[in-house]
């Protein structure tokens, strides 16, 4: 998530060489200080292709708005029909919206045609009817066309800026929410009472990007609350609850003084699992998904492994700051709309290139190579018929480490021609190892090389981009 509005380069020589090196080669990050997408993307084309259309006339930019259409909620599917169909190297705009914006209907959702109409729930049903096991709203499908299982899928961040509230009371605002909830490591290790308790902290953003922090507006506890179908919520156990603020105390004075950065990111990214039909949200694996890694900012990368035709990416569950571990529960969700480059790497072009062998999820930074490991690399594989539900009991980091930095070896093995013996030296005086978190079944720890410490002559190259 970016950090969030530097300065911006001259338009001059400098953006015309970084756009002929974006749209030409296709092989370049955004400079970090970019903020304005349309600078060196292409400019908005006015159909989305659901199928698979000529390549001529190079990178083309699509945009997919957020509708009760355009994203499915809870889950990650082989069988979902795509919204878009984009060739390698093209762009496509995704608004994401929050599944906690229910936290505060006034300022998350009232006066946002599009979100009301995704929360819409009343006693005679709800307009997304057909809920996954999981908790996220995922926009997507995206078929990238030629992707089969086997092949890997590049992801660029370009470009992350906040949806803006959609109320006229809150113009120039953005909020998000933080659930301290019951899934999150500190449940059973509060000190105060009640105990338990969850609570729900409010923050408030500047939308306009003038201010690159959030501060907390309010917290309250959660009570009891009743959905539109009769049901009794006693917990945080249901995605899309509207919360009755007649039955809780705001509690204005919170965290006062406190500017926390914002760091835009979206927690869940991913491709579509061949194991099951239909996968739950919220464990990640090795296609991606919710991995709640806050270094996916703007001006990075994500590698996925293909797992089936098209990789059928989907993105969502959109964070404003977020700390290694998302101990609490949850990040501060809000809504975000981001910008992506697809760039498909072929199967037959990986060999003899520093991404050969990556079947996990990699992330790329200006500055370093980050590896993504988990308690099962695989769990849908590895715990069978019901994975799961088991992999909710299973989680450690023990396992998730060794996963880490056994692929961070590999990964050294290969695209630096290192012995066993230099990885492993190498990863345990210049690398760091992360938390990545603790609250989504299946724990993950991320291994972070730097780049500077290789002489390039001594790394491969990374496959090219036609």
């Amino acid at each position: 998530m970016p950090e969030n509005r530097k300065k911006r380069w001259p338009k001059t020589w400098s953006l015309l060489f970084v756009a002929t090196l974006i749209l030409c080669l296709g092989a370049s990050f955004l400079p970090m200080g970019m903020t304005q997408a349309s600078d060196v993307v292409p400019p908005l084309e006015g159909t989305v292709p659901t199928s698979c259309v000529s390549p001529a006339g190079g990178p083309r930019h699509y945009k997919v708005a957020a509708s009760p259409e355009t994203v499915h909620w809870g889950f990650y599917s082989k069988n979902l029909k795509p919204i878009i169909s984009v060739n390698s190297q093209d762009y496509v705009t995704l608004e994401t919206i929050t599944h906690h914006a229910g936290d505060d209907y006034d300022r998350m959702i009232a006066g946002d045609p599009a979100i009301e109409s995704i929360y819409n729930w009343t006693a005679e049903g709800k307009t997304i009817s057909d809920r996954g096991p999981g908790v996220h709203i995922l926009t997507g499908p995206v078929y990238v066309c030629g992707a089969e299982p086997g092949d890997l899928l590049e992801v660029k961040i370009v470009d992350l800026k906040l949806r803006p509230s959609g109320n006229p009371k809150y113009a120039g605002k953005t909020f998000g929410s933080n659930a301290a909830a019951w899934w999150g490591f500190q449940y059973d290790n509060l000190k105060d009472d009640p105990k338990p308790r969850e609570v729900i902290t409010l923050y408030e953003m500047d939308a306009t990007g003038d201010k690159a922090y959030a501060t907390a507006a309010y917290r309250f506890k959660w009570t009891p609350q009743t959905t539109p179908d009769g049901t009794v919520h006693n917990t945080i156990d249901y995605p899309g609850i509207i919360v009755d603020h007649a039955t809780v105390t705001e509690i204005e004075d919170t965290l006062e003084g406190v500017k926390v950065p914002l760091r835009l990111h979206l927690g869940s990214m991913g491709v579509a699992p061949s194991e099951a039909d239909v996968v739950d949200s919220i464990p990640p694996s090795y296609f991606g998904g919710n991995l709640d890694n806050r270094n996916i900012v703007m001006g990075t990368a994500m590698y996925y492994p293909v797992a089936v035709p098209g990789a059928l990416f989907s993105g969502g569950d959109a964070h404003a700051s977020q700390g290694d571990s998302e101990l609490d529960g949850t990040a501060i969700e809000t809504s975000i709309t981001g910008v992506f480059q697809f760039v498909l790497h072929k199967q037959a072009d990986l060999a003899g290139t520093l991404l050969e062998g990556v079947n996990y999820p990699l992330l790329e930074t200006p500055d370093a190579w980050i590896i993504h490991g988990f308690t099962f690399p695989n769990y849908l594989e590895a715990l069978g018929a019901d994975a799961q539900k088991e992999i909710y009991g299973l989680s450690s980091l023990d396992p998730a480490l060794k996963d880490s930095s056994a692929k961070l070896r590999d990964f050294l093995m290969n695209g630096m021609n290192l012995t066993e013996d230099e990885a492993f030296s190498l990863i345990s005086v210049g690398a760091d190892f992360a938390i990545t978190q603790v609250v989504d079944g299946n724990w993950g720890v991320h291994g972070i090389i730097p780049k500077g410490i290789f002489d390039p002559a001594n790394v491969k190259p990374k496959p090219a981009v036609s």
